[in-house]
């Protein structure tokens, strides 16, 4: 773990414009890993929660699933709202959209990691 501590990344040392687009798109790639890994957790956990229950673990599964979808829809329309005054396609754009896009997984990775299902 603390060799990948170490690790460089482009958020070391951020200077520039373009600096602050690489360290945006990075942060969202590493954050929508995390949130996949969290949902596919919570899947796991779900299966093992109802083992020998298959009609719940369809159930919940769906409504997680669908849970997601919306959480989705409602994450892409607030950062449209938080990059309005940024002209699309432009660096700046980008950088915030990537910026809000990874702030917005990370809550939802804590949130799917937290649920305790019971």
């Amino acid at each position: 773990a603390q060799a990948a501590e170490e690790e460089s990344t482009p958020c070391d040392n951020v200077e520039t414009s373009q600096q602050s687009y690489d360290c945006a798109v990075y942060n969202r790639q590493t954050a929508e890993r995390e949130l996949n890994a969290a949902f596919a957790d919570l899947l796991d956990r779900i299966k093992e929660q109802y083992a020998g229950q298959p009609a719940q673990i369809t159930e919940l599964s769906a409504r997680l699933k669908n849970a997601e979808q919306l959480w989705s829809k409602a994450r892409d329309a607030d950062c449209a709202v938080e990059t309005f005054a940024e002209k699309p396609g432009s660096k700046d754009f980008e950088t915030a959209q990537n910026t809000c896009l990874a702030q917005r997984s990370d809550d939802r990775s804590e949130y799917l990691q937290s649920l305790g299902l019971q």
